[in-house]
């Protein structure tokens, strides 16, 4: 209730009976148009935000783009990384790290390319698919130098696609070797027992359950997946002594294929890396230059959230299956 009349607007402070009525109706209308105003900036933030996401969200699902092909940049050192296990759907694939290695060799202005590798290993499969592209680029770019340049490891499947290259620089400290296949698992013929647990399992096929941990060692079974470790392992030695060649220094390490790491230093005297360097020092004293562009494709996110879900189904079904590695 307003009590001072001398306080209301001019068009409603005479002395009438109905001046109550105007005061609610010019407020309930300054209240509404309030209420629009609000409604507006309200879907104004609400656009802005859809908006920012949109974009944000493309920037994320569509690939960055690759400024190193024929970017006009001048010449420059390719860099394609090779970090961590070297395994399908994960960064080291053999698929994006050929990818960097095509795109790298397509650029006019590069010089040639490192691979800038710390790897503990992973599949034989994915290594030997990147060391053949490499030998293969490199019949098709003579001209083109392809080095390697480890970090902290190099290690089986890593070292596998370092035997590939031109040259293998290291540090003193690095980790390298480890040429060797590995395939475990566990037993558990009496847990079951102890536990009052009947397994109730059926095959078809007399070998169909292969390995499985909760029967006995069948040593039939255990002489046939030796057989194909070794098949694999000479694989690796292989790989290792065509890309080496005469570098190596066997004699002075005759375990060299054992399945043994030594350090860079020890890697540099037994012939398994050339010399130390860093790929900032490798890309300056062996290729005059310090521009350097990395040729690693950048994964989609879209990409990653369906490769991982694609990955875990895969691991659901394949976890029972025992998988060579030369890790």
């Amino acid at each position: 209730m307003v009590e001072n009349k001398q306080d209301l607007p001019e068009d409603i402070a005479e002395n009438s009976p109905g001046w109550e009525k105007s005061v609610l109706e010019k407020l309930a209308f300054a209240a509404i148009d309030e209420q629009k105003a609000a409604r507006r900036w309200g879907i104004f933030f609400k656009l802005l935000t859809f908006a920012y996401l949109t974009v944000a969200l493309g920037i994320a699902v569509y690939p960055k783009f690759k400024e190193g092909i024929d970017s006009g940049t001048g010449e420059h050192v390719a860099i394609v990384d090779v970090l961590g296990q070297i395994v399908q759907g994960e960064a080291a694939s053999a698929d994006t790290v050929i990818e960097g290695l095509r795109d790298a060799a397509k650029d006019k202005n590069t010089k040639g390319i490192i691979l800038n590798i710390n790897s503990p290993g992973g599949s034989p499969v994915q290594s030997a698919y990147i060391y053949d592209e490499i030998r293969r680029l490199k019949a098709e770019h003579p001209q083109l130098p392809i080095y390697a340049v480890v970090g902290d490891m190099c290690a089986s499947g890593g070292y596998y696609v370092a035997s590939a290259t031109d040259k293998i620089f290291v540090n003193q400290a690095s980790i390298i070797g480890s040429i060797g296949v590995i395939m475990n698992g566990f037993g558990f013929t009496n847990v079951l027992d102890k536990l009052g647990v009947e397994r109730r399992l059926l095959t078809a096929g007399a070998h169909k359950a292969m390995l499985d941990p909760f029967s006995p060692v069948n040593q039939q079974e255990s002489k046939h997946m030796q057989s194909l470790l070794d098949q694999v392992h000479q694989q690796f030695i292989g790989a290792v002594r065509e890309g080496r060649g005469k570098r190596l220094k066997e004699t002075d390490a005759p375990d060299m294929f054992s399945g043994l790491i030594w350090t860079g230093t020890e890697g540099v005297r037994l012939g398994l890396a050339d010399d130390f360097g860093s790929v900032d020092s490798v890309a300056r004293d062996q290729f005059g230059t310090e521009e350097k562009i990395n040729f690693t494709p950048q994964e989609r996110l879209i990409d990653r959230l369906a490769g991982k879900f694609g990955a875990s189904f895969g691991h659901a079904i394949a976890s029972s299956l025992p998988i060579p590695a030369i890790q």
